[in-house]
């Protein structure tokens, strides 16, 4: 059977993990009891890694999320009559605001409820824990099946009878009008207690709940109203989807190894936390929610960075309880999505040098300023160190925020990160208590950075800003030199530099590639949905306003049906690819929209202005 599209894939989530599940209801991925664990679900990954599907026989169906939720409704259209499937990851009773997801208890609620005539439905209960290796023993218990296997124990409430055979349990039942039925899954280890037997009207109860916990989390933290205003709200709860609640990180995706070309070698796990994602994703959650949660974020990457205290380089990248290594495996059992192998846990990534975190992590401080009052002495000290290991290294070679895998370069990016991180930390200078041979130095080294920049990232034969220094090769990430304030937008350089992108840099759909040159790897990669919104977004800086509005269109065209996006697009069928959803397309679309708004603002005040002072102009 051929893989369903990636765009095929709802998200669920009680904020400690997600579940993937398509359009013809099938939970394909499910990761219990964090988003890094192994799969319970995984037939995304290969057709015998799991499933657990839940349909009508026959219909067509078409589904959203509910006003203000991570609550997927399905309504199902039949030959016999019309039924409602409503679905979603329990939060903890009572989750509510700031605590949507505490002491979530890891279960999955799926409603089904005939509105109309009847409707025959079928279910088929396949788990296979351990990313598919271990095949569960199924037994009949009261109320429903308990699966037991290597270290899983899970309990399946179901509330019609099932045929149990080969670790499969599948069953037909039929609801008339007015009818339903609530199943749930619940995950335990193996040596816990086993969760009990639930009432119908106890999962009814619990499923209501959860979609109350949403909308006091919407509600509370929710109020941009400029352009977009839909997508942007989404793309906040998404972005809270994907946060592990005990600690507040944010993961890149909820899934690993959905390949960035099909059938190739670029298949990642990105169920960790990178930090460079920790300003972009505090900007969206000023945007589309509060700074509580960033503050969280903030208060997890500073108390995972205890090796700058023995002079190493910063790690780019953590897990989501702080854990430092993630080394990579592959899983050889696993074919990939659409044959696209190796298939990946962990990422290597985590030991690379990469210079441009240490302005990411200062840039989010320097958001979150006035919450930094409870920082205490070890927390300045921090910072200061980022700042001064920032500043003894910038003029050294790493990886780049792509992660290539060969050789170290003069990446331009970085380079500019660590002239952020000496422009916020001086920003901050009096809050961090530093010393005035210290603030000099900051300001010797940001001038440095800044001379070095701008004569050697720029490229007058190409007529651009290039990728690393003396290079003749275009990458969008340049384009976060006037996102994050180094060039204005509509200087005359970074007007040219983007004018090249927009050229040079884009496929047929208007969408912006990271760049074209070897790095290393076999095989091509799709246009990237971040870069597209950091176009945009620079468009908006400058003033443009309706380039940036075409820009920002040509992306959110590709949303899926629930409104979610991956990392990248397929440039010749259009089709989504990468790990899915993708938190920093979701963060680049909020922040985009955010500029385009503000940009909107100040056209309207200079329109006001040249009124005003017009001689007989009406008010």
């Amino acid at each position: 059977m051929r893989a369903p599209p990636i765009s095929d894939y709802a998200l669920l989530s009680d904020c400690h993990s997600a579940l993937l599940v398509s359009r013809r209801g099938s939970v394909d991925w499910l990761c219990h009891p964090r988003f890094d664990s192994p799969s319970v679900f995984g037939r995304l990954l290969g057709a015998e890694a799991g499933h657990w599907v839940l349909r009508p026989v026959k219909g067509r169906s078409r589904r959203r999320y509910l006003e203000r939720t991570l609550v997927l409704e399905t309504l199902h259209h039949t030959p016999t009559g019309i039924a409602v499937q409503v679905e979603a990851l329990a939060l903890g009773r009572g989750n509510r605001e700031h605590e949507l997801g505490a002491n979530a208890p890891g279960m999955v609620l799926r409603r089904v409820v005939c509105v109309e005539g009847q409707v025959e439905f079928e279910t088929d209960f396949c788990p296979r824990p351990e990313y598919g290796l271990v095949h569960p023993l199924l037994r009949e218990v009261e109320g429903g099946v308990l699966a037991q296997g290597g270290a899983d124990r899970l309990r399946l409430s179901s509330p019609v009878p099932l045929r149990l055979e080969d670790s499969n349990a599948s069953g037909r039942f039929t609801l008339r009008a007015g009818e339903s039925v609530c199943f749930a899954l619940e995950h335990r280890a193996w040596w816990e207690e086993a969760p009990r037997a639930w009432s119908q009207q106890e999962l009814h109860a619990w499923l209501l709940d959860t979609v109350e916990g949403w909308r006091s989390w919407s509600d509370m933290h929710q109020n941009y109203e400029g352009p977009w205003r839909e997508l942007v709200h989404h793309s906040g709860r998404v972005l809270q989807g994907l946060t592990f609640q005990p600690t507040g990180a944010i993961v890149a995706a909820p899934t690993t190894s959905l390949p960035e070309s099909v059938g190739g070698e670029r298949n990642w796990d990105y169920r960790y936390t990178w930090l460079r994602d920790a300003s972009l994703t505090l900007e969206a959650l000023w945007v589309a929610a509060c700074p509580d949660e960033a503050w969280m974020f903030f208060d997890f990457l500073t108390s995972s960075m205890t090796q700058m205290r023995r002079g190493e380089d910063l790690q780019i990248m953590f897990g989501i309880g702080g854990e430092r290594d993630l080394s990579e495996r592959v899983l050889p059992h696993l074919p990939g999505w659409r044959g696209s192998w190796p298939v990946r846990v962990g990422n290597s990534a985590w030991t690379q040098r990469q210079l441009d975190v240490y302005g990411e992590v200062l840039a989010a401080a320097h958001r979150l300023q006035p919450q930094l009052d409870r920082l205490d002495e070890a927390g300045r000290r921090f910072l200061r160190t980022l700042a001064d290991t920032a500043a003894d290294r910038w003029a050294e070679p790493d990886q780049g925020i792509w992660e290539m895998r060969g050789p170290p370069r003069h990446h331009l990016y970085s380079k500019l990160m660590c002239w952020v991180a000496m422009d916020r930390a001086l920003a901050l200078e009096d809050m961090l208590g530093a010393d005035p041979e210290r603030v000099a130095r900051w300001k010797r080294v940001r001038r440095d950075i800044r001379s070095a920049i701008l004569e050697h990232g720029w490229n007058e034969d190409v007529g651009a800003f290039t990728q690393s220094f003396d290079s003749g090769v275009l990458d969008a990430s340049v384009l976060m030199m006037p996102i994050v304030g180094f060039l204005p937008a509509n200087d005359s350089r970074m007007r040219a530099t983007m004018d090249a992108i927009a050229t040079e840099l884009t496929d047929a759909r208007g969408l912006v590639y990271r760049y074209r040159a070897d790095d290393g790897l076999e095989g091509e990669e799709g246009t990237f949905f971040l870069c597209t919104f950091w176009l945009a977004q620079a468009y908006a800086l400058a003033d443009e306003v309706e380039r940036a509005r075409e820009t920002f269109t040509q992306a959110v065209e590709h949303v899926n049906d629930v409104g979610l996006l991956s990392e990248e697009v397929e440039p010749d069928s259009g089709e989504l690819l990468g790990n899915f959803p993708q938190a920093f397309s979701h963060i680049g679309l909020v922040n985009a929209a955010w500029a385009i708004a503000q940009a909107e603002e100040r056209r309207e005040r200079r329109a006001g202005s040249a009124r005003l002072s017009t001689p007989g102009a009406p008010i």
